[in-house]
């Protein structure tokens, strides 16, 4: 009996050294890691809207004929320079010239007409108010005289015609520019019917550009005249261009169920790198800050020792997840081998970066994550396996 007794208490003891070793031993090595720290520094806090767009120029005017005919010369090719007024192409005018011959000779016989009816219709009036002709007589003059004149008239609308249509075989250039596209050649033959055909398009200043950017509608509402943009273009990988939002058009554009808002962008184009027809890569800064301080956002999320729940928060500090407002953050800081929780308030962020308002200066380290380290369990600024660094010390142990 007292055999079997002490077997029972040697089982339950081997029991007992079981249950401890799993709690604490394995704590123990579990507590070996490495914590990730990062540095508070200044710099720029952003939100920020991608989109696509195309760069065009601010004024670009298309220059057509209203006549048809045959192109007879050009005075102007593809980069030309031109200012307004400028003789830039004629069109072949013998075809003009002999309509307006033909209207100039019946408007001729219709004034003649017209003046001789006049004064039949007036001394016919005269003599008909001395009843010196019958009725007949007087209403017939007054019938030739309204005829004539509205004969006239109608020649006089066409031979007007005929001289603005000939005007029209003069082609000038409206605005100061550059001929930016050339859509005909010498000897060419252009029809203006419906449509007027373009002959050249002419852009007012390249120097001034623009983006016309398409914004998907579930960014278009963070979106506001005067916010910063910067883009890129494929053809100067290397170099990023500065602008700012000047309009946000109200029209939507719907394609393959896509719902698109055109936002157009100012771009300075100094030195000419823009040019009509490129492709940009857009970023629109919706809400910005300019160097202040500001640390990794998972610094927010950083928690010591969860295996230790004792762990003890300084008084007068808030715990991670009670903050009295969201403002009101707590960040772990390096002082000298041990850690420190401190209080912080941040601003906005962009899911990177968040910005700190009060609490922390640049240069100060914090950590933002802590990662398990079984090769290297005595490596600085990790957890000792008997202690951890976020655990209370002894007097005088720092």
């Amino acid at each position: 009996m007292k055999r079997k007794k002490i077997i029972i208490f040697s089982v339950s003891l081997l029991a007992i050294v079981a249950i401890l070793w799993l709690c604490f031993g394995t704590r123990s090595k579990g507590a070996s890691y490495i914590i990730e720290t990062a540095t508070v520094t200044r710099g720029d806090v952003s939100e920020a809207v991608t989109a696509t767009g195309t760069i065009e120029p601010v004024t670009q005017v298309e220059v057509g004929t209203q006549v048809s005919g045959i192109i007879d010369k050009l005075y102007a090719d593809y980069n030309s320079i031109v200012t307004k007024g400028q003789l830039i192409a004629e069109m072949d005018k013998i075809t003009l010239q002999s309509e307006l011959t033909s209207q100039q000779a019946t408007y001729d016989g219709a004034k003649a007409e017209y003046e001789y009816q006049e004064k039949n219709y007036l001394r016919n009036k005269a003599l008909h108010e001395k009843q010196l002709i019958s009725d007949t007589e007087f209403e017939e003059s007054a019938y030739n005289y309204a005829k004539a004149k509205s004969e006239f008239e109608s020649s006089e609308a066409n031979l007007a015609k005929a001289k603005r249509n000939l005007a029209y075989a003069t082609i000038t250039s409206p605005i100061d520019g550059v001929v930016i596209s050339r859509a005909v050649e010498e000897g060419q033959t252009v029809a203006a019917g419906f449509e007027t055909p373009t002959l050249f398009t002419i852009a007012a200043d390249l120097t001034q550009m623009q983006v016309i950017a398409d914004v998907d509608e579930a960014d278009i509402g963070g979106v506001k005249e005067g916010q910063r943009v910067s883009f890129t273009v494929d053809a100067y990988p290397n170099s990023t261009f500065e602008g700012f939002v000047t309009q946000v058009r109200l029209e939507a554009t719907e394609e393959s169920n896509v719902v698109t808002y055109e936002v157009v962008i100012s771009a300075h184009n100094p030195d000419l790198k823009l040019k009509p027809g490129l492709t940009a890569n857009i970023t629109i800064y919706t809400d910005e800050r300019r160097n202040v301080v500001n640390i990794p956002i998972k610094a927010l999320r950083f928690v010591p020792d969860p295996v230790d729940d004792s762990t003890p928060i300084p008084e007068g500090t808030l715990q991670q997840d009670t903050p009295v407002n969201d403002s009101l953050k707590i960040v772990w800081i390096q002082e000298g081998t041990t850690w420190e929780p401190r209080q912080i308030t941040v601003g906005m962020d962009n899911g990177v970066n968040i910005e700190v308002c009060s609490g922390l200066e640049a240069g100060e380290v914090i950590a933002i994550n802590r990662k398990s380290n079984t090769t290297l369990p005595n490596t600085q600024m990790s957890g000792n396996e008997e202690e951890s660094p976020f655990m209370p010390k002894p007097p005088g142990k720092k």
